[in-house]
């Protein structure tokens, strides 16, 4: 079909419809052009159609015959000796597409996708070959996107100073990336990393120019007298409190040093908000808060209750309130970079366990989270993301490099390394007792205050404090049990999952 077959593989495409022939035409103009043409359109060599259709079967759609169903994908591949797969229905329903994919997987072939309707629609990119992209890990996980209330958020930022502590990290930087399309006062980035905070400076310097006022500022939130600094000077209207250290088996190696960035950390920006009567305060917390099994999660569990203890205080103007979620695809330190250099090194994939589970989302997904959450808080709420079911690491690990078109356990080994210190088989999002309060958005929950003591408090947070400014371990590590008292041992809680409990 044209020139440059050369170059091109030979490709299956799923689908017999608008997109399909759209799809077509493009190669077929791109490849008959006289021109050097589109080096793109040189990689395909269209030479059979997979569509339900009983009345398309054994029909040509312009020149390329369709010569079977989705159920035959696996055959028909071989038969006609096919190097890669093009996925062309877009309007296609997830639990479908999750299920032509898996026969995808079957061939060891590479596969790519037409995006979504919506995405065609409005994307720039008027050319439907020129959207064709790789398939995204994320559509693996079987579920739709979440959807978000922008109109919420565009009132919560619009003519807003927005603060974002740790705003070069992976949730920061989206968290100020999406900040910046509401037309906000100013964004004030603040990072002790000087390199992270650089690069989005820099983006979003490119992207906005002086269109938008960004201030950019090497910080930690350690230092009490730099951020009150910090706040006497720009005065924020909403702090997005991102800083912290999250890695589970470097802070179990090095726990006061999360107590030190996360709980002091937390306690100087909350109360340095509430002093200079920011209108809200919005931390990031994680699901590893939720009985946790590591010092990591038992410091980011702490600063939640920090946020619920200045909520119950109700002293000055401040609306305080935590974001809770899971493990991010593609942050800093996930398991997808790591597991993306393995196979593309032709390194064995390592998993810790066969049986660890997460719960996943993107990193747009968590940031609309906090955005929306923070646009509907009244203060001391921890909101919890209904993430839906969650997934097999080894499962995730399979599906990766069958997308790079090799045969787990065959071409790529697996090696199970065994789980690491602090680590849970699996996470949860809510705590028992906190039970569950609907919103507005169906998949957006409110877990229940727990009232704290606040003499008690007060006193086993200092004692902390002090423990860790001396860096002594096994005083700091006791007085956060005391604060924490669902902190466990990894070991009690993974013996209680395996047997069920």
């Amino acid at each position: 079909m044209g020139r440059n077959v050369n170059y091109a593989k030979r490709t299956m495409i799923i689908g017999g419809g608008a997109a399909a022939q759209m799809l077509l035409k493009e190669i077929r103009n791109a490849q008959q052009s006289p021109y050097e043409g589109d080096k793109y359109a040189a990689q395909f060599e269209p030479v059979c159609i997979i569509d339900n259709d009983p009345k398309k079967q054994d029909t040509l759609i312009m020149g390329v015959r369709v010569v079977g169903t989705t159920s035959d994908i696996p055959n028909m591949a071989k038969r006609h000796r096919i190097e890669q797969i093009i996925l062309a229905i877009p309007s296609l329903q997830e639990d479908a597409r999750k299920l032509i994919i898996d026969l995808c997987n079957e061939t060891k072939l590479p596969l790519k996708i037409v995006p979504f309707i919506g995405t065609l629609i409005l994307g720039e990119n008027t050319s439907l070959l020129g959207q064709v992209r790789d398939i995204k890990t994320e559509e693996l996980l079987g579920r739709d996107p979440v959807k978000f209330n922008n109109k919420n958020i565009k009132a919560f930022i619009h003519d807003k100073i927005c603060m974002v502590t740790g705003g070069g990290g992976s949730i920061g930087s989206e968290l100020v990336r999406q900040i910046s399309k509401y037309h906000p006062k100013q964004v004030i980035i603040v990072d002790i990393y000087e390199n992270n905070a650089y690069d989005i400076q820099q983006e979003l310097v490119m992207e906005y120019g002086d269109e938008l006022n960004l201030v950019t500022l090497i910080a930690s939130v350690r230092d009490y007298y730099r951020m009150n600094q910090i706040f006497d000077r720009y005065k924020p209207d909403v702090v997005f409190h991102a800083a912290a250290h999250k890695h589970v088996p470097l802070m179990e190696a090095s726990p006061m040093e999360a107590i030190k960035n996360n709980v002091i950390g937390t306690f100087n920006v909350a109360t340095l908000a509430q002093f200079h009567n920011v209108k809200k305060f919005v931390m990031i917390s994680t699901d590893k808060a939720v009985n946790p099994t590591n010092a990591m999660g038992a410091s980011k569990r702490c600063c939640e209750m920090i946020v619920q203890y200045l909520a119950q205080q109700h002293e000055g103007c401040t609306e305080f309130v935590a974001t809770r979620f899971g493990n991010v695809l593609g942050s800093n330190g996930s398991v997808i970079p790591v597991f993306k250099k393995q196979i593309e090194q032709g390194r064995p994939v390592t998993v810790t366990h066969p049986d660890i589970i997460r719960y996943f989302m993107t990193i747009p997904e968590a940031v609309s989270l906090v955005m929306e959450a923070a646009a509907m808080a009244h203060g001391g709420e921890i909101f919890v993301l209904d993430m839906g079911k969650p997934v097999k690491i080894v499962t995730l690990a399979e599906n990766l490099i069958r997308m790079y078109g090799k045969e787990p356990y065959v071409d790529v080994p697996i090696k199970f390394t065994g789980l690491r210190p602090g680590e849970k088989l699996k996470e949860e999002l809510l705590m028992q007792e906190e039970g569950l309060k609907k919103t507005a958005n169906k998949l957006i929950y409110i877990g229940k205050q727990i009232e704290i003591n606040c003499d008690t408090f007060i006193h086993d947070l200092i004692e902390l404090r002090d423990a860790a400014k001396e860096n002594d371990e096994a005083t700091a590590i006791a007085a956060l049990h005391k604060i924490v008292p669902t902190f466990t041992t990894p070991e009690k809680f993974n013996h209680e999952a395996l047997i069920g409990v």
